[in-house]
């Protein structure tokens, strides 16, 4: 990506390496951010989640506005309509300035001849916006901004909430901190941010959280850069109560990257954590937690399928196993996925997921625990995974996490709100 300070430009160069190379917005954003001043850094971010959210809407207005599609070497450049447009129709920016500066991204892309047609399709828009938004909402894909096969599959799974899923995904998603309570209890830790004029609510279900009223830089918290409190969603929070740790306990975290969980399962217990991850960067960063919060666990780059590999043989009182998923939960922090994932990647997750439990169970101690965890939404990657398992293992015993949780309808499923979309289900090894 060239080292332009043009924000619509870096935008425009941002998606197209999401939507048409298939990059991750949490890769690209970082770099194209490099050297930007903080406002425009929470610009780019803007337009970006923006132009995400609502990608097949974009898309459809430009079909209606350009005779010719820019293609091939110019397809950086219809993201760059939609970086305006998203700009035109869903920003506070003025609509003349929205116009100039998304314009005059074309000298940062070395496009100056195109600047007389990029101007005049988003002044057509301008004219046009009532009439073409009103012909969009006749188009699922585009009233919902969401792909077909997505719509399809939460319309069945859940046909009397499928739209406040979809509504749900197309939010910012709340900021809301887990509290160490190691240091501090939630109440002690709440009554510090009063005391420091940041507003926040608290939420019995999630006894550890507190939500902020909006996102505020961490190290603005009390005590953040000494692990008083960690960003996680209140759904996360939830793996390490449900794994319920004791002290001297082993407890495997499997597939635990970022590390949020890791951590929250030592702020609980003075327990023996192995933190394995397949990806070695990532790991990392289970590392730069760990340190933050003044906490230590064994850090094991491996497969979690492929046990042989990395295990000593040694038996686990605890698994948590927070395995590969679609990420369907987390669609409103993570608009990409909707636009990245298809829908044969589900039946490819399902079977991973199917052979990390299979392979991971016979390093659980008779009596131990083993919480299975996604942040997915989808059936297919939760009760039906756990229900299969449940049905093909007989040393697996089924502990209910609410009063509808049963065996053939395994676990607790949460959908985006609140909290994040999250699946989880607690299941104990027979002696």
């Amino acid at each position: 990506m060239s080292n332009v300070q043009n924000v619509r430009a870096l935008a425009a160069e941002t998606l197209y390496n999401v939507v048409d190379k298939g990059a991750s917005l949490n890769q690209e954003l970082p770099f194209a951010s490099q050297g930007l001043p903080l406002k425009d850094k929470a610009l780019l971010q803007q337009i970006c989640y923006g132009v995400l959210r609502y990608l097949p809407s974009l898309e459809n207005y430009c079909q209606h506005l350009v005779e010719d599609p820019l293609k091939g070497k110019r397809r950086i450049f219809q993201f760059l309509l939609y970086v305006g447009i998203y700009q035109l129709q869903h920003m506070r920016v003025p609509p003349h300035a929205a116009i100039s500066e998304t314009v005059n991204a074309l000298a940062q892309l070395r496009a100056l001849g195109l600047k007389g047609l990029i101007n005049a399709i988003l002044r057509s828009f301008q004219r046009q916006q009532v009439e073409l938004e009103e012909k969009a909402k006749l188009i699922p894909v585009c009233l919902y901004n969401h792909p077909n096969w997505f719509i399809k599959q939460v319309k069945e799974a859940y046909p009397d909430s499928w739209e406040d899923i979809l509504a749900e995904n197309q939010q910012q998603a709340p900021m809301w901190l887990r509290v160490n309570q190691a240091q501090y209890s939630t109440q002690e830790y709440s009554d510090m941010l009063t005391a420091n004029d940041i507003e926040h609510t608290l939420n019995p279900d999630f006894i550890d959280g507190i939500k902020l009223a909006k996102p505020r830089d961490v190290f603005s918290l009390p005590e953040f850069d000494t692990g008083a409190c960690s960003v996680q969603d209140a759904a996360a929070q939830l793996a390490a109560r449900f794994l319920e740790p004791k002290a001297d306990d082993t407890i495997l975290d499997a597939c635990a990257a970022p590390g949020g969980k890791t951590c929250h399962i030592l702020e609980l217990a003075d327990a023996d954590v192995l933190a394995l991850d397949s990806d070695s960067t990532r790991l990392e960063r289970v590392k730069q937690n760990l340190t933050r919060i003044g906490l230590g666990a064994d850090l094991q780059c491996g497969d979690a399928s492929q046990p042989h590999t990395w295990w000593d043989e040694k038996l686990f009182d605890r698994i948590l196993l927070d395995v590969p998923c679609s990420a369907t939960g987390v669609i409103r922090r993570h608009p990409d996925i909707k636009w990245l994932r298809r829908a044969s990647d589900i039946e490819d997750l399902a079977k991973l997921q199917n052979d990390i439990l299979d392979s991971i169970w016979p390093l659980l101690k008779p009596g131990g625990t083993l919480v299975y965890a996604t942040c997915s939404v989808l059936p297919q990657e939760n009760q039906q995974q756990v229900a299969k398992f449940l049905a093909n293992n007989d040393d697996a015993e089924h502990i209910p996490l609410h009063d509808k949780d049963t065996v053939t309808m395994p676990g607790l499923q949460l959908l985006p709100g609140e909290s994040d979309g999250f699946y989880y289900a607690k299941l104990v090894k027979k002696i």
